[in-house]
């Protein structure tokens, strides 16, 4: 017998060998038809798992994420069944689970709509087949042959990487078989609303995400265990579309791109650009009021730099070089981030423990050689700008600048309306892939809890993730979704034992000795172009007054009124309002729907009784307000600014 603890507390005693979907029977047979696979010692198993020792046991049903990842991996299975059905010459390469559906690439011609079309009809047959799915295993060698004589290359690809002793294991549904991991459902007939997503045509994929391999044909999709869900999530979807910055973004006038420029390289239009400086004087006046100093450092250095901080080791290929080792001699590289220039800053005078700490700030512009397929509106791009900073402090510094830190990024979150939209993750070396850092597993293991205990110091609700940190030290990275619900990094901090020493960096102590300080590298709002698609999702292009480019826009409603007109403008754009007129022969009517559908804040409605009254008639975000005096709207939108007031 052995003892298995469930989820809510009891301890059972089941023969040894019971399997997973055994106990959910048990349980009730209600259960064991929504149990989709098990969490055995935080592990997750297949529902077939038979279990042989004493655990802990949690059913993964659809409700979680794992219980949802497991049915819509036998829904990537049915999406290929049906591909190899309908097009038997289409290689299969992979098919995962996402945290929205899942997808499938084939090495072939990209699909039609039409195709597609015809693709999901015949997953629909395969979910009403009912059709068993059974797992098996083979060893390595048969399981190569197997795959070769299904002529599937990548598969067995996929094989030759794994290990000499891992376990080979397939999924048979009907005629269809596939080399998988698991885990699956007993059989289609439970994946009762499926969906293909793509619009138009399947999407392209590099085969591992490399440029160097083929491009694949990507089939996006997704799967819910009821209908009605999968229509909300439709609808959800739609709605995302509409708030998709990289759509919202251009039809705003925020950003434009250019093939000649290339990919990675977005433009910011007027709007954006203005948007820009005004996030950016605002953290730039806050860090300086929070003890900052300012750097400017240039755009590139010798690799000579970043092989002292260990970049041209660790990061070389995330690099722009300019030149040519086995050529030149000296050989540049732009930036990808700002540290080692900012402790040659520091380097340049000598310093003592009374000067510490000492907060260096900068807007930097940096450069990183993203892959092209990961290239996405403004948020994956290869040149960006960055709200970046070090602190040089002692060892009795450290907890109190930390904490300045996230007080900092606390505030500039709740200023923009963000506080409740993004969640903590403490990100930590992986010891068993130790090349990739620098340092000692000791020097790695103290710096990870003395950060892990002030988050619980602070008291931040967080995650901890295994192989996410920076390649010199552990990290705070604040999260957020975008509209499509892919998780991004917006902003960083991360405390660094280790480059001070790197770069020989040093303060005289009070006994006269030199020690290296340590360093907190960090973001007050990470990068702007990131911020910036992120506050365009946030409020579909409503962005608060004092961050939208234009923050008025003054209508008169016929040209008699032009003169009247003018005058508001002057006095607004005077006050440091960001004012706009529209002197178009057009009636009123379009002229507000116009405004509206460029998310202007405040439309100034004027004619023969405003100009009488040195009024105007206001109108904001689908709201009539009324009638103002000038001067009571200036002082109420002033305010407004000032306070930086989110409605």
């Amino acid at each position: 017998m052995i003892n298995i603890s469930l989820k809510d507390g009891s301890i059972k005693q089941y023969e040894n060998g019971v399997s997973i979907l055994d106990i959910a029977k048990g349980i009730s047979e209600g259960l064991a038809r929504n149990t989709f696979a098990g969490l055995v010692d935080g592990k997750v198993m297949d529902i077939r798992t038979p279990i042989e020792k004493d655990c802990s046991l949690e059913l993964l049903t659809f409700d979680s994420e794992d219980g949802k990842k497991a049915f819509r991996h036998t829904a990537a299975h049915i999406l290929a069944q049906a591909v190899k059905r309908l097009f038997p010459e289409s290689k299969m390469a992979i098919g995962p689970a996402t945290d929205e559906g899942f997808y499938y690439d084939f090495d072939r011609a990209p699909f039609t709509a039409d195709e597609l079309a015809e693709i999901e009809k015949e997953m629909k047959k395969i979910v009403k087949e009912d059709l068993k799915i059974e797992r098996f295993e083979l060893p390595r060698e048969e399981a190569i042959k197997f795959m070769e004589e299904k002529e599937e290359p990548y598969k067995v690809e996929l094989i030759n990487d794994l290990p000499e002793d891992a376990i080979i294991s397939f999924y048979k549904q009907g005629e269809f078989t596939d080399l998988c991991a698991g885990p699956h459902l007993l059989s289609t007939k439970y994946v009762k609303a499926i969906k293909i997503l793509n619009d138009g045509g399947s999407s392209g994929a590099y085969w591992k995400g490399s440029e160097k391999n083929k491009m694949l044909a990507r089939i996006y999709a997704t799967a819910f265990t009821k209908a009605s869900d999968l229509e909300a999530y439709l609808e959800q979807r739609e709605e995302a579309k509409k708030r998709d910055h990289n759509k919202l973004g251009r039809e705003l006038g925020i950003f434009t791109t250019s093939e000649e420029i290339g990919q990675g390289l977005p433009l910011l239009m007027p709007k954006g650009a203005k948007i820009v400086q005004t996030l950016q004087r605002f953290v730039e006046d806050e860090e300086e009021r929070r003890g900052y100093v300012l750097t400017k450092t240039p755009l590139m250095a010798k690799n000579d730099l970043y092989k002292i901080s260990g970049h041209w080791q660790h990061y070389k290929e995330g690099m722009f070089v300019l030149g040519d080792e086995e050529k030149d001699a000296e050989v540049f590289a732009l930036r990808p981030m700002t540290c080692p220039f900012q402790y040659t800053v520091y380097n340049a005078e000598q310093h003592s423990y009374r000067d510490l700490p000492i907060r260096y700030g900068e807007t930097s512009t940096l450069f990183r050689n993203e892959s092209s397929g990961e290239m996405h509106g403004l948020i994956r791009v290869r040149q960006f700008t960055i709200s970046e900073g070090h602190i040089v402090c002692t060892r009795e510094q450290l907890g109190d600048e930390f904490k300045g830190v996230v007080d900092l990024i606390n505030y500039m979150m709740t200023t923009f309306g963000i506080q409740n939209d993004v969640t903590y993750r403490f990100s930590k070396w992986d010891p068993n892939n130790k090349d990739k850092y620098e340092g000692t597993a000791e020097q790695w293991e103290e710096t990870q809890n003395v950060m892990r205990e002030l988050l619980n110091e602070i008291g931040l609700e967080f995650t901890e993730a295994e192989g996410e940190a920076a390649f010199y030290g552990p990290k705070l990275d604040i999260q957020f979704k975008n509209v499509h619900g892919k998780e991004d990094t917006i902003i960083t901090v991360q405390i660094d034992f280790l480059q001070g020493k790197l770069f020989d960096m040093n303060y005289v102590d009070k006994d006269g000795s030199k020690k290296h300080p340590i360093i907190i590298h960090r973001t007050s709002i990470g990068c702007y172009e990131r911020t910036l698609a992120m506050l365009i999702e946030k409020y579909a292009g409503n962005f608060p007054t004092w961050l939208a480019p234009v923050q008025a826009i003054v209508l008169p409603i016929s040209e008699k009124y032009h003169d009247y007109a003018e005058s508001v403008v002057k006095k607004l754009k005077n006050n440091g309002i960001r004012t706009e007129v529209d002197y178009r022969a057009e009636k009123i009517g379009y002229k507000i729907r116009e405004a509206r559908l460029q998310r202007i804040p405040y439309l100034l409605v004027v004619g023969e009784k405003e100009a009488e009254a040195n009024e105007v008639a206001i109108k904001s975000r689908g709201e009539d307000l009324g009638s103002k005096s000038l001067d009571k709207f200036l002082e109420d939108i002033r305010e407004e600014i000032d306070k930086k007031v989110i409605r």
